[in-house]
């Protein structure tokens, strides 16, 4: 008799006639939603009915569609001691496992920042600022883990589950390093100081002046680090790819740095004086100079200079002065002293990227040129087409009139550039609130300060406080 076939058992009592069905044990079978796992639920016999055999179990089980990842000792164990009403997991899928990307691993600091300490009297000591990394010849630099390829998965039904790859990486090779055979390492090939810009490692050696930077060694261009233990003497340019470090004094010279500019002493730069630096500037002093930064500047008194940087501007030591000239900060101004009690004017603007600043009064220049020769092209135009309107027209003019139509078309297009660039422009600094003055002594008259879109003049002696754009106006306010 098949599970289906019943047998029909009468009986008879005082109370009529009774029944009794005799009806074979069923089974259920379900499948999750996202195919990772089975149940089964089985259906008890009645009467004198049958349990499921093994074999008709996994006939079931099939027929429903599932084919990978049976528990056959699960459902062994139900066909020898069925559980009646029970929801019982009787397969599993497999998540597919991802693979892993390759990693790199830097066996060195990225970028050290200046670490200077503070003296007793109170002044900073320049000459333990230890910014730089020495590499040795044949040191490992990096080495690179490898992708793992991911382990595929699949569902209870046999779909199979595709694990993504782990993603390589290219070997960020640069200067003066060696890869090895097998592309997972990579080794000093010089001695000198380790980069890392740009994705890529590098390492740069270092030029040493024993004394002063002068007729004997003319001007210097270098690769790597520049150390002048000596004085770098006016009318004198050193350049380098990475830090520049003087332990004399730089008089009226030119100094221009990929990295940070040290100068343990200072600059007295008579108006010609020039700092260009890729990082930061940390100097004694600077005076009478022209000073460029990416990073931040720290000294302990500046003087009538003109002074650009991204960062912050940070006047500390004994004077921590800061009076006459213009500076240009991204951030934030520290200082002691902003200006003299003779009320001498020094400009201030903090809270915008500075270039942003410049590339605004560029492009303002521009625009105006460009709008001046739009004006004379329109007007060459008109009269030449007047011309050939008359019937004076000349082959030579006719050239000249197709010449002034291209350039009128491109000053068109150039000013509609120019304008949108503008607008971007005032947008993001109209924008720019964030810069902060802060000042731990005397802010003196004749000073301007501009943060944001905002300009405030000093008009009187101001002491220990903190000046701010709130979104409207500058705002002086006591020092916390």
């Amino acid at each position: 008799m098949s599970k289906n076939d019943s047998r029909d058992v009468h009986a008879g009592n005082d109370n009529g006639i009774e029944f009794n069905i005799d009806k074979d044990a069923t089974a259920k079978i379900t499948v999750d939603p996202d195919g990772m796992r089975a149940h089964i639920i089985l259906e008890p016999p009645s009467g004198n009915g049958k349990n499921l055999t093994l074999q008709q179990i996994m006939d079931l089980i099939r027929e429903n569609g599932v084919v990978t990842g049976i528990d056959e000792e699960k459902i062994k164990s139900l066909a020898e001691n069925p559980s009646y009403l029970e929801k019982i997991c009787i397969a599993e899928g497999k998540h597919p496992v991802d693979g892993k990307d390759a990693k790199l691993n830097l066996f060195f600091e990225i970028r050290k920042e200046p670490r200077f300490s503070v003296n007793e009297d109170g002044s900073i000591n320049f000459r333990e600022l230890n910014i730089i990394s020495n590499i040795r010849k044949g040191e490992l630099l990096c080495t690179i883990t490898p992708p793992e390829d991911g382990v595929d998965g699949y569902t209870v039904t046999g779909r199979n589950l595709r694990a993504a790859k782990g993603k390589a990486i290219r070997p960020p090779v640069g200067k003066n390093v060696i890869l090895s055979d097998d592309g997972l390492n990579i080794f000093a090939a010089i001695d000198g100081k380790v980069e890392y810009e740009d994705g890529k490692i590098s390492v740069f050696a270092t030029y040493e002046v024993p004394a002063n930077v002068d007729n004997s060694t003319g001007n210097i261009k270098f690769i790597g680090n520049v150390l002048i233990r000596g004085n770098v003497l006016a009318g004198f340019e050193v350049e380098a790819g990475g830090t520049v470090e003087v332990w004399g004094t730089v008089e009226s010279a030119k100094i221009k740095a990929g990295g940070d500019i040290i100068l343990h002493r200072g600059i007295q730069g008579m108006g010609k004086g020039i700092l260009e630096s890729g990082g930061n500037i940390v100097a004694k002093y600077i005076e009478h100079s022209i000073v460029t930064a990416k990073g931040s500047v720290t000294a302990e008194a500046i003087m009538h200079s003109k002074l650009t940087c991204k960062g912050k501007l940070e006047l500390g030591g004994k004077k921590g002065l800061l009076v006459g000239g213009t500076y240009k900060v991204g951030t934030e101004i520290t200082a002691k002293v902003i200006g003299s009690y003779l009320s001498t004017f020094t400009d201030i603007e903090v809270g915008a990227d500075p270039e942003e600043r410049n590339r605004y009064k560029e492009v303002c220049n521009e625009l105006k040129v460009v709008e001046n020769e739009f004006k004379k092209t329109e007007q060459a135009i008109r009269i030449l087409r007047s011309l050939e309107s008359a019937g004076t027209f000349t082959p030579e003019k006719q050239s000249l009139l197709v010449r002034s139509i291209r350039t009128r078309l491109y000053l068109q297009s150039k000013s509609i550039e120019l304008k949108k660039e503008k607008l971007d422009l005032e947008t993001r600094l109209q924008n720019t609130t964030e810069g902060k003055v802060r000042c731990y002594n005397f802010l003196y008259p004749g000073t301007k300060l501009t943060i944001g879109n905002s300009t405030l003049y000093v008009k009187d002696t101001i002491q220990y406080c903190v000046a701010f754009n709130d979104g409207n106006s500058i705002k002086i306010v006591p020092m916390a």
